[in-house]
C-alpha cells in the first residue's frame, strides 16, 4: 500500500509497520480513545477555549503537551482546572491514563504512553527544536492505533507534523487549528500542509467534533475488537468500494490485506458519522473526490530518513563491498527501491552509498530507481525538499554536505537528487526491473496479500544480478522461497541471491494474480476442519470394506495406484520388477484385459466384460473387470479405473463330474470326443494366432517407444529454446520499462528546463535595467536589451568571449575586473560612464550555481545620472 507500493507501495515504514501489527493484532476490548493535544506559543488560549467547549462524560482521555520553560515552574494544570470539571493533573513517572482525565506534561520532559502508561524523560532538542509533540504523538499512534486522536494547536514551529503522520498512519484521527483562530499559526498550518490533517477547526470546534465522535457507535463501542465485526466478510458493499477504487485509480485493492483496509474504512465512515457500509458506498458514488481521499488514506506514505540508522550501516558493512568489488567503470550500481513514498528511503540510500565510495576513494557511476504507486509522494520525491522536521534524524554533517537550506526547509543537493529516477509503478502488474545490485522492499510486502507476496519474490529474484541483495523490513521474511534467497543479516532481513535451479515462470506482462472479491475468502475454524476429517475418514472406511477393488493406469498400462487388495487378480511377475498391468494379471485375466482396455481407449467410454473364468486351486471362478477412462490430465495423457469384481464361484469335483457325463451319455462319447478335438484345435490355432499379434504389437510398441523418446528429446530442446527467448522476451520488457521510466524523468526535466528558460527571458526582457550574465571563461550567456544597447550586443553575440565585443563604457579593464571577482569572490561597485558622458553605478557579484558554486559573474549597471547631475 506503498505506497509504498499500497502506495503498489503500499509503500513503506517501520512505524506503520507497527500499527499495521497493531491494526490485525489489537484483541484488548478496553481500550478507549486518547486525544494529544499539542502546541507551543498561544497555546494556552486554545487549550482553555477546547477544553470549556468539551463534554466531561465523552470516555475519551486527554493528554495535552505543550512547550514549557525548563527553568521555571508550570502553573499550566492550575489554570487549565479552572475551565473543566474534568481532573487536571500534572504527569507524574508511571501515572496511569483513564478516561475523562486531562493530563499535562511537565516542565523540560519528553513523554511517551506504553500500555496505557505515561513515562518522562529528561527532554532533548534536535538542532534547537523541541519534538516532545511528535514523541508522544508517535508512541501513541504505536499504543492506541485507531483510537489515536491527534490535535495541533497554535505554536511557531513544526513540531507535532511526524506524530500526525504516525497517527493516519495507525488509523487515527487527526485535527488542527485554522489560521485564524491560532495567535501563532506556523505550527497548525505544517501541519496541515503535511496532508496528514482530516478537521481544520477552531477549538471550539474541534471540542464539538471531539463529542460527535465519542458518541459514534463505532468509538463508543468498545466490545469491538476486529473490523470484520463492523464489514463482515460476506459483505458486497466492500466489492462496490473496491470496484470504485479500481475505476478512479487503476489499482485493485483486493490484493491488500483486508483487516488494514477494513480498518481505513472504517475511520472514512466515522470521519463522515456513517455508521452502516451501504451508506458509505453511497457516499463515494454521488462524491468522487471522496474515492480519491479513500485512495490516499489506504496507501501507507509514513517514512523517514535514514529509518533504522543500523541498517544502513548493516549496508555499508555487508553490501556495499560486495557490490562494489571487482566493478568495471562501464558497470553502473544498480539500485531499485520499491513503496519509496515521498523519497526519503531512496535519497537515504543513495548518501549512504556516496559516503562508502568516497572512504573507498572511488566514483563509479549510480543509477537509483524510485518507484511507488502513490503520484503525489512521487511529484514530492522528485522535488526533494523537506520541512526540518522531517530532517530531524538527519545529522549535522550529512545536512550541510548533501542538504541545500531553502525557504520552505530543506532541499537535496542536486548531485545526489540526479542519482535517484522517480517514477509510479504498481509492483503487482507492472514489468520489474533487471541487472540489479540492490532491491529494497522495506514494510510493503505486510500490506500485501500472501499470494501477491509469492508472486513477487520471484520477480525481485529475476530482476537481480547473480551478485545482487534483497533488503526487506524487520517484520518480512522470504518465506518459502529460501532456495531463492540466503540470509545475509537476520535482524535487518538483508539476503542473497540465489542461483534458481528452474525457471520461475514469471508474469510479467499483465496481473495474473485471482481477481477474488473481498466477500469470498472462505476461512475454515477448528470445528469445519475437524468436520472435513470426520467425513473423510468416513469415506475412507466405505471405501475399503464395501468398494470393489482396482488400479489406476496410465496409457501406458502402468499401474500408477492401487485400490484396495488386487492379489486375488494381481501378483508380482518373475523376473524384472514391472508394474505393467498385463505383466502382474493372473493368466486367464491377460488377453481379457488387454482387449478392454484397447475398447475403452479406442470409444473413449467404459468398457465391461462379466464372462471371465478362471480355474483356481480345483475352483472355477467369474470375474468381471470394468475399465473406466478418466478425465485427460493438464498434459494431454490419459488415466484408466480397471475394477476387478468375482461373480461366481462354483467348486467342481472333476473325477465326479467325468463319472456321471460318462454314464449318461456313453453312447455319444465317439461323436463328443471328436468334436472336443475339433474345438481344442480351433482354439490352439486361435491362441497362436493372437499370440503373433501381441508380439507384433509389442514389437511396434518398440519401435513408437523409440519414436516417442526421440520426439521428447526433441520436445525438451524446442522448450529449452523457447526458455531462452522467454527469458529474452522478459529482459527486454524490463529494459523498455526502465527506458521508459527514463524518458518520462528526460521529458519531465525538459519541461521544467523549456519553462525556466521562457521565465528567465521574459523576466530579462520585462526589466529596464542593463545586466550582462557571463560564464567562467568570460563567455556571454544573456543579457537584457538595455544592456545590448551599452555593450552593443546582438542575439547572436550569446555564447561569443567578451573581449570581442566593443562596449560603449569609458572602462579599460573591465575584464580584469570580472576576473578578479570571480577569483576573489568579493562583490564590485563602482560609478562609470559611457562613451556618451551617462553615469551609471557598476556592480559585479559571482554567478552562483545551485548547488553554490562559482561559474561566471553577472554585470548590473544602474542608472544614476540624474543623482549625479543633481548632486553637481
Amino acid at each position: 500500500m506503498t505506497s509504498k507500493q499500497p502506495s503498489n507501495k503500499f509503500q513503506s515504514d517501520s512505524t506503520a509497520a507497527n500499527g499495521s501489527e497493531m491494526e490485525q493484532q489489537n484483541n484488548d476490548n478496553k481500550l478507549f480513545p486518547i486525544v494529544a493535544m499539542g502546541a507551543s506559543a498561544g497555546g494556552l488560549e486554545a487549550f482553555i477555549e477546547l477544553l470549556r467547549n468539551l463534554p466531561t462524560d465523552t470516555g475519551m482521555g486527554f493528554v495535552l503537551v505543550q512547550h514549557l520553560s525548563p527553568d521555571q515552574k508550570s502553573l499550566l494544570s492550575e489554570i487549565l482546572a479552572r475551565t473543566t470539571q474534568m481532573p487536571v493533573k500534572e504527569v507524574e513517572q508511571g501515572m496511569s491514563v483513564e478516561p475523562n482525565n486531562v493530563y499535562v506534561i511537565p516542565p523540560n520532559k519528553t513523554m511517551t504512553i506504553s500500555q496505557g502508561v505515561l513515562q518522562l524523560i529528561p527532554r532533548e532538542k534536535v538542532r534547537g527544536l523541541s519534538k516532545t509533540v511528535d514523541a508522544f504523538f508517535t508512541s501513541l499512534a504505536e499504543e492506541r492505533g485507531s483510537k489515536a486522536i491527534g490535535v495541533v494547536l497554535s505554536g511557531g514551529d513544526g513540531d507535532g507534523v511526524q506524530g500526525l503522520e504516525e497517527i493516519k498512519a495507525a488509523g487515527g484521527i487527526t485535527f488542527a487549528q485554522c489560521e485564524d483562530s491560532a495567535r501563532v499559526s506556523s505550527m497548525p498550518n505544517t501541519a496541515v500542509a503535511s496532508g496528514n490533517v482530516d478537521f481544520i477547526l477552531t477549538p471550539q470546534a474541534i471540542a464539538q467534533e471531539l463529542a460527535k465522535l465519542s458518541s459514534h457507535p463505532y468509538v463508543k463501542d468498545l466490545s469491538i475488537e476486529k473490523p470484520s465485526e463492523i464489514i463482515p466478510e460476506g459483505e458486497n458493499a466492500l466489492s462496490i468500494i473496491f470496484r470504485l477504487l479500481n475505476t478512479a485509480t487503476a489499482v485493485d485493492f483486493s490484493h491488500y490485506k483486508q483487516t488494514t483496509l477494513k480498518r481505513r474504512i472504517l475511520r472514512r465512515m466515522i470521519l463522515y458519522k456513517l455508521e452502516k457500509l451501504e451508506d458509505y458506498v453511497h457516499y463515494l458514488q454521488e462524491n468522487s473526490g471522496e474515492v480519491n481521499a479513500l485512495y490516499q488514506d489506504l496507501l501507507i506514505t509514513v517514512t523517514s530518513f535514514f529509518r533504522d540508522a543500523e541498517a544502513f550501516e548493516a549496508l555499508k558493512t555487508k553490501v556495499f563491498p560486495v557490490i562494489v568489488k571487482g566493478r568495471r567503470p562501464d558497470s553502473p550500481i544498480r539500485i531499485w527501491v520499491t513503496g519509496c513514498s515521498t523519497g526519503e528511503e531512496a535519497y537515504s540510500i543513495g548518501i549512504c552509498l556516496l559516503e562508502y565510495l568516497s572512504e573507498q576513494g572511488i566514483n563509479p557511476s549510480i543509477q537509483i530507481f524510485a518507484t511507488d504507486i502513490n503520484e503525489v509522494g512521487i511529484d514530492k520525491a522528485r522535488l526533494g525538499i523537506y520541512k526540518p522536521s522531517q530532517i530531524a534524524q538527519v545529522s549535522k554533517e550529512r545536512l550541510q554536505r548533501f542538504f541545500v537550506q531553502v525557504e520552505d526547509g530543506y532541499q537535496i543537493s542536486k548531485p545526489v537528487r540526479e542519482l535517484c529516477v522517480f517514477a509510479r509503478q504498481n509492483l503487482i502488474k507492472d514489468p520489474p526491473f533487471s541487472q540489479l545490485d540492490l532491491i529494497t522492499c522495506r514494510n510493503v510486502l505486510i500490506y500485501l496479500s500472501a499470494a501477491v507476496q509469492k508472486k513477487l519474490l520471484p520477480v525481485f529474484h529475476y530482476g537481480l544480478k547473480p551478485t545482487g541483495f534483497l533488503m526487506l523490513g524487520t517484520s518480512e521474511t522470504v518465506g518459502e522461497f529460501s532456495n531463492l534467497f540466503s540470509l545475509i543479516d537476520r535482524k535487518y532481513k538483508i539476503y542473497a541471491m540465489k542461483i534458481a535451479s528452474a525457471g520461475l515462470g514469471i508474469d510479467l506482462i499483465s496481473s495474473s494474480y485471482p481477481k477474488k472479491p473481498a466477500n469470498s475468502q472462505p476461512t475454515l475454524n477448528e470445528e469445519e476442519w475437524n468436520d472435513l476429517e470426520i467425513h473423510k475418514e468416513a469415506d475412507r472406511i466405505i471405501l475399503n470394506s464395501y468398494a470393489p477393488v482396482g488400479v489406476i493406469i496410465n496409457n501406458e498400462l502402468e499401474i500408477i495406484q492401487f485400490r484396495g487388495q488386487t492379489s486375488s487378480f494381481l501378483e508380482p511377475a518373475p523376473g524384472k520388477a514391472s508394474l505393467n498391468l498385463l505383466k502382474m494379471a493372473k493368466e486367464g485375466l491377460r488377453l481379457e484385459l488387454r482387449t478392454a482396455i484397447h475398447q475403452a481407449k479406442k470409444r473413449n467410454e467404459a468398457v465391461t466384460n462379466e464372462s471371465i473364468k478362471i480355474k483356481e486351486n480345483d475352483q472355477l471362478r467369474q470375474i468381471r473387470i470394468d475399465v473406466i477412462p478418466l478425465q485427460p490430465s493438464l498434459v494431454g495423457e490419459c488415466y484408466f479405473l480397471v475394477i476387478f469384481k468375482n461373480v461366481l464361484e462354483v467348486e467342481t469335483a472333476v473325477t465326479e463330474v467325468a463319472k456321471s457325463v460318462k454314464s449318461a451319455s456313453k453312447q455319444r462319447l465317439t461323436a463328443q470326443e471328436q468334436e472336443n478335438t475339433q474345438l481344442k484345435q480351433e482354439l490352439a490355432t486361435t491362441k497362436e494366432y493372437l499370440q503373433s499379434i501381441i508380439e507384433e504389437q509389442q514389437a511396434t510398441n518398440q519401435d513408437l517407444r523409440a519414436a516417442n523418446e526421440e520426439i521428447l528429446s526433441s520436445n525438451e530442446e524446442l522448450q529449452s529454446t523457447n526458455e531462452e527467448l522467454e527469458t529474452a522476451k522478459e529482459e527486454i520488457q524490463a529494459i523498455n520499462e526502465e527506458l521508459n521510466m527514463i524518458n518520462d524523468e528526460l521529458q519531465r526535466r525538459n519541461v521544467e528546463s523549456t519553462q525556466v528558460g521562457d521565465d528567465l527571458q521574459n523576466l530579462l526582457s520585462s526589466i529596464n535595467i542593463p545586466i550582462l550574465m557571463l560564464g567562467g571563461d568570460l563567455r556571454i550567456r544573456r543579457f537584457t536589451p538595455v544592456a545590448g544597447e551599452i555593450f552593443n550586443l546582438i542575439a547572436t553575440d550569446v555564447g561569443r568571449p567578451l573581449s570581442d565585443i566593443n562596449h560603449n563604457l569609458n572602462l579599460s579593464d573591465l575584464e580584469g575586473q570580472i576576473l578578479e571577482v570571480i577569483k576573489t569572490l568579493n562583490h564590485k561597485a563602482q560609478e562609470v560612464q559611457n562613451q556618451q558622458g551617462y553615469w551609471y553605478d557598476m556592480r559585479i557579484r559571482p554567478y552562483r550555481t545551485i548547488d553554490n558554486k562559482i561559474d561566471g559573474a553577472v554585470v548590473v549597471l544602474i542608472d544614476i545620472n540624474a543623482l549625479k547631475h543633481s548632486v553637481d
